[in-house]
């Protein structure tokens, strides 16, 4: 087992307000300020009625699209649940638990138990089952259930540093946390893990959203190897901000794994040396594509941005492929990874709305 402690704790939201400019004068440093008359009557404006109703008008009208997107009726099913965070990267439907289980931006997982009786009209509760104190500023990314082996895999990473980036699995059954492996530390290149997908034999898949590479982690916690190739650079410098992105297994032995910004779906064969292939997308390209999810041996679920999903579907084993459908969810929620249960597609929103119990959604997208 491997178990090292990341050494990086800084919280991915903390806020700092450096104060020390005002610390340059004292009380005996005069001051000379010149006033022309039209910066007077700016200052005068600024604090004109006029002006406070301009800002309450430009303020209001965002908040009036949320809430009109939020009481929209739609001819879909959500599940909506109450969270102690705004913020949820990941969730995968565990059937054997009747639960979807969803991974927390601030670190740790939830779990969602959805009981036998369910009615649409019931909000269910998120419960924490995983806040480790050693990962204390760590964001927990990407999820993975392997059930074979009854765990959850997890990416590690420290989102705004880009300091440290592990993958930890937990017991399904107990949460007790069977291993914790680091992929990348301070003195490595900046990195971030961000998603996560297990093979037959229990190997875990990592993608770098930072560094566009792969790395390789076996069934016991241990790093095996690490993944480049000169298709997860774009040639645009701009589109190398966000790289590698969601992953999945496919049963035939081969990875699918998307580019963020580029929209590029790739194809890795495990069995021929890991090659890389670009898939040739029709409809494509998949620009701002987050999680993934196979819902078939040839069918693909995008979640992204704007259109919220896209099914993907390939009849030659993906090595070409084309966008069959589009769902538009709630955009201002932000689709982030999606799911399945019971045949149902759903997708996680990243963003919670309400205070002090944020509300999130999982949305099912209408195929």
């Amino acid at each position: 087992k491997t178990n090292q402690t990341p050494t990086t704790r800084s919280p991915p939201f903390g806020l700092y307000l450096n104060l020390s400019f005002f610390s340059y004068f004292d009380s005996t440093t005069p001051i000379t300020t010149h006033i022309t008359v039209k910066e007077k009557g700016m200052a005068l404006w600024l604090c004109s009625a006029r002006f406070l109703v301009f800002l309450f008008i430009v303020s209001a009208l965002p908040i009036a699209y949320i809430i009109s997107q939020e009481r929209a009726k739609t001819d879909h099913h959500v599940f909506h649940y109450h969270s102690s965070g705004f913020f949820r990267e990941c969730a995968k439907w565990d059937d054997q638990g009747r639960r979807f289980l969803v991974s927390f931006l601030e670190g740790g997982v939830g779990e969602i138990l959805v009981p036998q009786n369910y009615t649409p009209d019931v909000v269910l509760q998120e419960v924490t089952v995983v806040k480790d104190s050693d990962l204390t500023g760590n964001a927990s990314n990407g999820i993975a259930l392997d059930r074979p082996r009854n765990r959850l895999l997890v990416a590690v990473a420290d989102v705004l540093g880009n300091r440290y980036s592990g993958l930890a699995a937990y017991d399904l059954s107990t949460w007790k946390r069977l291993f914790l492996t680091k992929l990348s530390g301070p003195g490595d290149e900046k990195s971030m893990a961000d998603d996560v997908a297990v093979d037959a034999d229990g190997n875990a898949y990592v993608t770098d959203v930072k560094g566009s590479k792969i790395w390789k982690v076996g069934v016991d916690g241990e790093l095996l190897s690490t993944l480049t190739n000169p298709l997860f650079t774009p040639k645009e410098w701009y589109k190398s901000l966000l790289g590698l992105n969601g992953i999945v297994y496919h049963p035939d032995g081969y990875l699918i794994v998307i580019h963020t910004l580029s929209g590029n779906l790739f194809k890795i064969d495990l069995a021929i040396g890991d090659e890389v292939k670009l898939i040739e997308v029709a409809g494509g390209p998949l620009a701002f594509g987050d999680g993934l999810e196979l819902i078939s041996p040839t069918k693909l679920v995008v979640a992204a941005g704007n259109p919220s999903g896209r099914l993907v579907e390939s009849t030659d084993g993906w090595e070409t492929a084309s966008v069959v459908a589009k769902f538009k969810g709630p955009m201002h929620r932000l689709a982030t990874a999606a799911t399945v249960k019971d045949g149902k597609v759903y997708l996680n929103h990243m963003f919670g709305m309400g205070y002090p119990r944020k509300t999130h959604a999982l949305v099912e997208f209408v195929l």
